[in-house]
């Protein structure tokens, strides 16, 4: 059983290597001139961003995997965490590589960068599904169920048992909780802020079921993105990009698969999930209607453009995600 003491040990520890990376990448970043480009049709205050360097990411995944790697706890569930990390942090370092260095605004194709994510997503889920040791291969934990929750003539059982639909059922939720988390990169500091804060809960989590490498993984991004936020925060010096977004996008991911919580993710990354929604409602209702629902798609441009400082944004859906967590927390214990 890990002790609290070590979770804040590496916290502490990712978030001074991710400071000390930062004066050393981001100079880097400025002389390649990948800088950002802001789109015509975002908020036009969004506007003075345009040049900021991006693919600020690497600094994130090289932080988490020094951290990781130097804790002398390392099994198998960590080096999975950490290839698919790596692994969706590559798909999006592509992406920003296209848009930012060779001048293709659009980056991967929707369906290239899709089929690369789904192809990630198979590969953590048959490596759930392949433990030899694990009794609840194909079964899913349902959240706020204690041993088996009954209405009326109705059972509720705590695990769910999807059978031969649990790889499309985590493939799924994956590429969900990436793309979600991708599109929740769109203010200073908020995705690096509002992850920071999921990955502690599942550190918490992790603790707490004997996970021991897996709370030093989660411990590890928390770290990376407190640290990140120093150079993140209104107004940013660096973009995560794509690179970072998608990196822990399948960091959180990861975490939830490989200790069978799949279903908190809705609950504690529900800032994720709303900004991810807002975009499907807005597509939907403007192709059936011809009238928008937001403002401005994803969720926080609405409130931008309601009058909302950056800043207060950004500060609000922080503050939700703390208390989603812990709502998630009494979900699960």
């Amino acid at each position: 059983m890990i002790h609290q003491k070590q979770l804040i040990y590496t916290i502490i520890i990712g978030f001074f290597i991710t400071i000390i990376l930062g004066p050393l990448i981001i100079p880097f970043l400025k002389k390649l001139k990948v800088g950002q480009t802001v789109r015509d049709e975002g908020p036009k205050s969004h506007s003075i961003k345009s040049g900021t360097p991006t693919i600020g990411g690497i600094i994130i995944i090289i932080s988490i995997f020094i951290t990781s790697l130097t804790s002398g706890i390392i099994n198998r569930d960590l080096w999975v965490a950490l290839f698919v990390t790596l692994a969706f942090g590559i798909i999006g370092f592509i992406d920003d590589f296209i848009k930012v260095v060779m001048k293709r605004n659009l980056g991967l194709r929707a369906y290239q960068k899709l089929i690369l994510q789904i192809i990630v997503a198979v590969i953590l889920a048959i490596y759930k599904t392949s433990q030899s040791h694990e009794a609840i291969n194909t079964k899913i934990l349902i959240p706020f169920i204690d041993g088996q929750f009954e209405i009326g003539s109705l059972s509720i059982p705590q695990y769910l048992d999807l059978g031969v639909l649990y790889i499309p059922f985590i493939v799924f939720v994956v590429v969900a909780t990436v793309n979600s988390a991708n599109l929740t990169d769109g203010l200073d500091g908020l995705a690096s802020g509002v992850t920071l804060i999921i990955a502690a809960f599942f550190g918490f989590v992790a603790m707490q079921e004997g996970f021991t490498s897996l709370a030093i993984f989660a411990s590890a991004v928390t770290g990376a993105c407190l640290g990140f936020l120093k150079f993140n925060s209104h107004p940013a010096q660096v973009f995560m990009g794509d690179t970072g977004s998608l990196a822990l996008g399948g960091a959180i991911a990861s975490l939830a698969v490989l200790m069978n919580v799949t279903l908190i993710i809705p609950i504690v990354g529900g800032i994720y999930f709303a900004e991810s929604l807002s975009v499907i409602i807005q597509v939907f209702s403007f192709r059936l209607t011809g009238k928008r629902v937001f403002k401005m798609s994803p969720l926080h441009h609405h409130y931008e453009l309601s009058g909302w400082a950056e800043t207060k944004v950004v500060t609000v859906f922080w503050i939700t995600t703390v208390i989603l967590c812990l709502i998630g927390w009494l979900g699960l214990f």
